[in-house]
């Protein structure tokens, strides 16, 4: 068993974060930096920059890292397709080189999400749980009988790429309508900008929902057509998979507000098998620590988050 803090890692899109996260799964100290655009080399210098300046030479018992997918899992290797700098980026095994004598630990960062709250948070004495991140991109992680679902290359889970509308935009998977593509939050915006949406301050979805809270038509239908298609996957999972708890983290969980009242509509209007008629979906109570509290789970809670090694 894992004894003492560990370092926790969580490489998005938009930024790169890491923390040192003790037993009981409090952050003692963190920090981030915006994520490089598109150059590879560029991440990792700015991700071992980080690592260096959060540990400041303390010794940590071992290392969890989430990583937007898709990747080969468990070995670590990542294409996260908000990231292109990094396509087959050896990143667990870079880390490891790092870290020599460690247990490190790399997941989907949805699946970080999902043993977070889990662990410590929204979804916590619930044994059959969905997270779902809505961000830079869209993600989702679960938990069934209290253990996460890995899949057969880790990517299970994978919420962002149900289709929502079947002749909907194209998406960075290569399919067409995915959630994702309706979602995220760079979509938002720009699909508010072509609906004629002219912005009181940044064309991004932090601003489009200033506007739309302040009644602009075209940010709130942006709203209303991001969380109608969140209810319509969540009802779609919902059937699959028999939850008892749905969690949105995320960046654009912060316009909970604005997602909520869609996102209940549809999924009430479409889950209304018995055991889908009431599920619970709820914004993530750890906020934006999750991600690294759940990265840090990897190592600590490996009991129930990381079957990786056996």
């Amino acid at each position: 068993m894992t004894t003492g803090p560990v370092l926790a890692v969580d490489v998005g899109g938009t930024k790169l974060a890491a923390a040192v996260v003790d037993q009981a799964g409090q952050v003692l100290r963190s920090s981030s930096r915006p994520t490089p655009a598109a150059d590879g080399a560029a991440v990792w210098s700015t991700l071992v920059a980080l690592l260096d300046d959060v540990l400041a030479g303390e010794p940590v018992a071992g290392v969890g890292i989430g990583c937007g997918g898709p990747m080969a899992w468990p070995a670590g290797v990542v294409s996260p397709l908000n990231l292109p700098g990094w396509r087959d980026f050896p990143l667990r095994a870079r880390l490891a080189e790092r870290f020599p004598g460690l247990p490190v630990r790399l997941h989907n960062d949805a699946i970080a999400l999902v043993a977070a709250e889990h662990w410590r948070g929204a979804a916590r004495g619930y044994d059959n749980a969905l997270a779902i991140i809505v961000a830079t991109g869209v993600g989702g992680g679960l938990v069934q009988a209290g253990q996460v679902v890995d899949g057969a290359t880790g990517n299970a889970g994978h919420v962002g790429h149900v289709v929502v509308e079947p002749a909907g935009p194209d998406c960075g998977c290569g399919g067409r309508g995915c959630l994702e593509a309706v979602a995220r939050g760079p979509a938002l915006a720009a699909w508010a900008l072509e609906q004629g949406w002219q912005p009181s301050g940044d064309a991004t979805a932090a601003g489009l929902a200033v506007d739309a809270r302040s009644g602009d038509q075209c940010a709130g239908a942006a709203f209303d057509r991001a969380g109608s298609a969140l209810g319509l996957a969540i009802a779609s999972v919902a059937a699959t998979c028999d939850l008892e708890v749905v969690v949105v983290g995320g960046g654009l969980s912060g316009s909970w507000d604005l997602l909520a009242p869609p996102l209940e509509r549809t999924l009430r209007r479409h889950a209304r098998l018995p055991f889908t008629r009431t599920l619970p979906v709820v914004p993530a109570a750890l906020g934006s620590a999750a991600f690294l509290v759940g990265a840090a789970a990897l190592v600590l809670r490996g009991d129930a988050y990381w079957h990786g090694d056996g």
